[in-house]
């Protein structure tokens, strides 16, 4: 069996969290989202990850991305190859399907997982703005629309912000785009 530490950087094996463990007692372990969340996990849920700095310089290199793909191999003509849009064009996909952002919604009331979704959100508009990241998508669902409701809301407060419905091929009518633009001057 694995065994943690705190401040470890782990995932969540069966869900798209990752974070930093805060605390062990009594074979659980308490993690800090990378949304700022405190969860609770056992151990076999867990698992570390290592050396995330080198993966991270590697995306952000743009350059090197580029050369990597420049210089592949041919491939044989009759390889099947698949592609994804956001991996080519680099646009951050965030799903705000609570599902995605708790490991259970036991116990939480409607506005509690509205509360969660928008706070989710604004947190990554202000990382996109703050990092200069031109175009980011939010999958939202389609559902009553509430949430949809909720964040062009959001987004309809913030200046040097547009944003449309996300390719109807891609996503249906389940995600929005958000467009920022940038302030050279900064």
């Amino acid at each position: 069996m694995i065994s943690f530490s705190i401040n470890d950087k782990v995932s969540v094996l069966d869900d798209a969290i990752d974070g930093v463990v805060t605390s062990i007692r009594n074979g659980d372990i308490v993690i800090e989202t990378t949304d700022g969340f405190m969860l609770t996990f056992k151990a076999n849920e867990l698992i570390k990850r290592h050396n995330t700095n080198e993966f991270t310089n590697l995306i952000k290199s743009e350059s090197l991305l580029k050369k990597s793909v420049d210089l592949a191999p041919k491939k044989n003509k009759n390889t099947l190859s698949f592609k994804s849009d956001s991996i080519e064009k680099g646009i951050p996909e965030f799903d705000l399907h609570i599902e995605k952002l708790v490991k259970s919604k036991g116990g939480m009331s409607n506005y509690d997982i509205l509360t969660l979704q928008s706070e989710t959100a604004k947190r990554h508009i202000e990382f996109a703005i703050r990092n200069r990241i031109p175009k980011i998508v939010f999958i939202h669902g389609v559902g009553e629309g509430i949430l949809k409701a909720e964040l062009d809301f959001m987004l309809g407060r913030y200046e040097n912000i547009t944003f449309q419905d996300a390719n109807y091929q891609k996503y249906g009518l389940g995600a929005t785009e958000v467009y920022f633009k940038q302030n050279l001057n900064k």
